[in-house]
């Protein structure tokens, strides 16, 4: 029996990623602020598939959070097969005269929580020979998205690194960059999507089956949908200026973000 971790379990990619993973046997960690629903989803999960349930309560934006996940992750007695950097969120704001504030606890669970839970579980891994990261990234990585796409380009650059230098002891890490994904995302950072194409929306659920499919070979980098490789592809043979040009920054306005703000 294998155990997973996620990260922001309680709704959108997180809970989908639990939804898979347990239908295939895995005994799951659920982690989130919302105690309640990770009890919910925990207990529908348990019944369906037969499977053990831990939830474990954090907030990846504090100290507090982040030790209590990583003493869990480097528990030799319990060990955890994979992990899943999912927790995140955006802010609605534009950077020049924004609420810093706002954007240090964007970047604490962006980043310095997938550094700290990362570094926690893998000497494990490692260790024991085998085991997975998934880091949930973003399509904005690829383009200039403000600081929330500077925090996933990081994260697909750490994921890559940490990769190259864990694949030989057997362990595999991969970025998972969604496009526009039908979640709570938008919705809880206060941005109104109606006007964005149908074309480029994606649901949960294949956006995690591809990920774990990416997975199972070896890839380093998982993209969800022809569209979005298509976009990926473009942003690699484009020139930086046009790309910075392109982009724009923050619009306002009705709070929409431009293509590439995942989930």
């Amino acid at each position: 029996m294998t155990t997973a971790l996620i990260t922001g379990a309680s709704a959108g990619l997180g809970a989908t990623f639990a939804a898979r993973l347990a239908s295939r046997g895995d005994d799951l960690v659920l982690v989130a602020r919302d105690t309640a629903r990770l009890h919910e989803l925990g207990e529908a999960l348990r019944a369906a598939h037969g499977i053990g349930v831990e939830v474990l309560a954090a907030d990846l934006g504090t100290d507090e959070g982040c030790a209590r996940v990583s003493e869990r992750l480097a528990d030799a007695s319990r060990p955890v097969d994979t992990l899943v950097n999912n927790a995140g969120f955006g802010v609605r704001q534009r950077f020049v005269g924004g609420d810093l504030g706002a954007e240090e606890r964007m970047l604490g669970v962006l980043v310095r929580a997938v550094l700290r839970l990362t570094h926690a579980a893998l000497p494990g891994m490692v260790a024991r020979g085998g085991g997975a990261v998934l880091n949930v990234a973003s399509m904005a990585a690829f383009a200039p998205q403000g600081s929330y796409g500077a925090a996933k380009a990081w994260v697909v650059s750490f994921s890559e690194a940490v990769a190259a230098e864990v694949r030989p002891r057997g362990v595999t890490v991969l970025a998972v960059c969604p496009g526009f994904t039908h979640t709570e995302f938008h919705q809880r950072a206060g941005m109104d999507m109606s006007s964005l194409p149908g074309w480029l929306w994606l649901d949960a659920e294949r956006v995690v089956d591809t990920a774990l499919a990416d997975l199972r070979r070896g890839a380093l980098l998982s993209i969800a949908g022809g569209q979005y490789r298509v976009m990926y592809a473009a942003t690699r043979l484009a020139p930086r200026r046009l790309l910075v040009r392109a982009s724009g920054g923050y619009r306002g306005g009705r709070g929409r973000t431009r293509p590439g703000v995942r989930e």
